[in-house]
């Protein structure tokens, strides 16, 4: 069969790597095109187009680009006539994947929703797109088929979380200070500021103000490929070290974390890492959101347990002060106690065996 899939994300290309290799693993001849990063083309198929062209943070930001959006939309549809899939599966990017899946529905194409939109937070008025045009929903927390189910009346299938078997699968680098030329009697902060060039250029200054107060730690960042390497550039100008692809192995060998929302915040709980989490956009998007976001947390690891673990700065909160008041309070203490005793809770409540496999597997056979 002949497989559509469309996701605009870091994140979206990690899980949609695992999910194109079970596809593989089950249907010998799936012929697949789509839209992703780095780690969708090393899992094989034909790239239309990058991520790294695709990342638009915050409202006002969306304005700004809505010609090269529209251009990208329009795109696509002639891509998908063109290569006349069996199945389209949307990877979250929900403000693109619905407007191409209402589209897709019209002209008779299977649409398969993977990582649901977060309606939950926000626009829950989406939920009419979703109910007319998505023929299957897949989530990855279980609060959102208790959502979806009770709530709107829609049946989602929950098959565990994908980061969990990607992290199940990892293996440790133990000559990792070694390799990068890491010096052993330092502990390390890992700085996590993004996979978008916006929130890099937003979030990285102030992290890197943290260095001066730590002399006994050393600070690095996980970098991202799909950014111009420029924008590290005061990094390396304050000889803190930037790694590619050793996300993982970092987080591993972490004392910290310094966390821009989204998907790290998990990955850093999965890998008991304590953390903050911070976020930081234009005014104008800021105030936005804050109108229409209807959840108390932003971080998913409160989101998931239903309660402030980690600590948030948000917008005019994100200081030097407050990041090294907060920080001191992780790093030795009972706050960093308590926090590592709740990440257990958040393996138990997202591991189920096989995620993406049952996944491909549901979505070939349906």
């Amino acid at each position: 069969m002949k497989y559509y899939i469309i996701a605009g994300e870091a994140s979206g290309d990690l899980y949609g790597s695992r999910l194109i290799d079970e596809i593989k693993s089950i249907d010998r001849e799936a012929n697949i095109r789509f839209w992703g990063g780095d780690k969708m083309i090393l899992s094989g198929g034909f790239n239309v187009k990058h991520i790294k062209e695709l990342a638009f943070m915050g409202f006002y930001e969306v304005l700004k680009n809505i010609f090269t959006i529209r251009k990208n939309i329009n795109f696509c549809k002639k891509d998908i006539c063109d290569f006349d899939p069996d199945k389209i599966i949307y990877i979250d990017y929900p403000g693109f994947n619905l407007l191409i899946s209402k589209w897709a529905k019209k002209k008779g194409f299977k649409n398969y929703y993977y990582i649901s939109p977060q309606i939950w937070a926000w626009k829950e008025n989406r939920i009419k797109t979703i109910k007319e045009n998505i023929d299957k929903l897949y989530v990855i927390f279980p609060f959102e088929r208790e959502y979806y189910s009770d709530r709107h009346n829609l049946k989602s299938e929950f098959y565990g979380h994908p980061l969990i078997e990607q992290i199940d699968n990892f293996k440790t680098n133990f000559e990792f200070y070694k390799d990068n030329n890491i010096s052993n009697e330092k502990e390390i902060i890992t700085l996590l500021p993004g996979s978008r060039s916006q929130e890099i250029n937003s979030m990285l200054p102030i992290f890197l103000t943290l260095k001066k107060h730590f002399p006994k730690y050393e600070f690095i960042i996980a970098g991202v490929k799909n950014v111009d390497k420029s924008i590290y550039k005061k990094a390396l100008e304050m000889n803190v070290k930037i790694l590619y692809d050793q996300t993982y192995n970092l987080l591993y060998n972490s004392k910290a974390a310094i966390v821009t929302s989204g998907t790290a915040s998990l990955e850093c709980a999965l890998f008991k890492v304590p953390q903050i989490v911070c976020y930081k956009t234009s005014f104008i998007s800021y105030l936005i959101g804050k109108t229409f976001i209807k959840i108390d947390f932003i971080s998913l690891v409160n989101i998931i347990l239903k309660q402030k673990v980690v600590q948030e700065l948000i917008q005019n909160q994100l200081t030097e002060d407050r990041l090294l008041k907060e920080l001191n309070v992780i790093i030795e203490g009972k706050k960093r106690s308590i926090m590592l005793d709740h990440y257990s809770k958040i393996y138990s409540m997202l591991s189920l065996n096989n995620t993406s496999h049952n996944i491909a597997n549901s979505i070939i056979k349906s």
